[in-house]
């Protein structure tokens, strides 16, 4: 049975990227070393595959999508990511590259799966997602000086990556916004855990927008929770003991506002009646929901279309004449009103006349 690079590595007790450099002759491995790997690959049986002469080369004509599943009950497919990796995948092809999705256990944050992505070039470059606010694979990456974009920003690794991100902030913001021209002044906001930047953004939007609006911030009117419908389920109560609950709920994920929703219900709260609902980011789930959950839409695949335009664009063997540069886009969300938030608390003497 013939052996792969994996097996010379183990066997010689070296890196693969040291066999690697053996094998195609590099001069930045001794003399000993590349005899060892030679003699080793005889020994052995090695017999290059696909990926072995992709090495070799200095090339694998694919990149790698870097996808964290969350533990619980949202196994049911990726509503976020799926129309995403379509328009990501769709242009990679047109410069000749496949996608390949590199897939962790569910709260795995895959730093070692990355790193074995870089260290056996198993890709040309790599697509974050869901980065946060100090990420440790942007640190790894910049210092490994692999190629990579992300989608959302992070304070990790300066400005030094291309990056394509919603504007979560503003989002924040027009929710408030709206809610407050429906008469609310208590107004919860329920975001992601696990240091996750656009909950941060989220927040920051939030709050700008209630002290714009003469509104104090309540402590007891934020909270996180992991980001699936097991918790928002958990926290939406938290937000509703506290000592002047809100009569509006933003949720700052699809699969938390589902949970949270069941959470009022159970409780004899009509999400859309009797609680005014809106979600930032919508997605089909929303939409089939009872009441339909009014919320902010992303353009998913064009955002993968460009994030993959903006990758190549800082790629030297794909930038063109001009060179290789980094883009750096912050895209808007859009309202997408429907019922969950139709409740007015204004009195009836301060609504618009609708006379004709």
């Amino acid at each position: 049975m013939a052996s792969s690079i994996h097996d010379l590595a183990r066997h010689l007790n070296i890196s693969i990227g040291t066999v690697s450099r053996a094998l195609n002759g590099r001069a930045d491995v001794n003399a000993d070393t590349r005899q060892r790997v030679l003699e080793a690959a005889k020994t052995l049986n090695y017999s290059p595959n696909q990926s072995g002469r992709s090495l070799r080369q200095g090339a694998t004509h694919s990149i790698a999508f870097m996808l964290q599943p969350h533990p619980g009950d949202q196994q049911y497919g990726e509503p976020f990511f799926i129309p995403f990796l379509i328009g990501l995948q769709a242009k990679l092809a047109e410069s000749g590259l496949d996608l390949i999705v590199v897939m962790g256990a569910p709260g795995d944050y895959q730093q070692e799966r990355l790193r074995r992505v870089v260290e056996t070039r198993r890709a040309d470059a790599v697509v974050l997602a869901w980065t946060r606010r100090e990420d440790e694979r942007i640190d790894y990456l910049t210092q490994a000086g692999f190629p990579f974009a992300t989608l959302g920003r992070s304070r990790s690794g300066a400005k030094s990556y291309p990056s394509l991100d919603l504007d979560f902030e503003k989002a924040g913001a027009d929710a408030v916004d709206r809610l407050v021209a429906r008469g609310h002044r208590r107004i919860a906001a329920i975001r992601p855990s696990l240091d996750l930047n656009f909950g941060y953004l989220f927040l920051d939007g939030y709050r700008k927008a209630l002290r714009r609006h003469g509104i104090e911030v309540d402590p007891e009117l934020i909270a996180s929770g992991f980001i699936n419908e097991a918790g928002g389920y958990e926290v939406t109560p938290q937000v509703m003991r506290s000592k002047n609950p809100p009569t509006a709920i933003i949720f700052n994920n699809d699969a938390m506002a589902l949970g949270g929703c069941k959470a009022l219900a159970e409780t004899g709260i009509r999400p859309g009646h009797d609680m005014a609902v809106i979600v930032i980011v919508d997605t089909p789930l929303c939409r089939y929901f009872s009441p339909a959950l009014t919320g902010f839409r992303p353009a998913l695949e064009p955002m993968g279309q460009r994030l993959a335009e903006m990758l190549l664009a800082s790629l030297p063997a794909f930038a063109g004449p001009q060179g290789p540069r980094i883009m750096r886009e912050v895209w808007p969300l859009e309202l997408v009103a429907r019922d969950s938030d139709l409740m007015d608390l204004n009195p009836p003497s301060s609504r618009p006349s609708h006379q004709p």
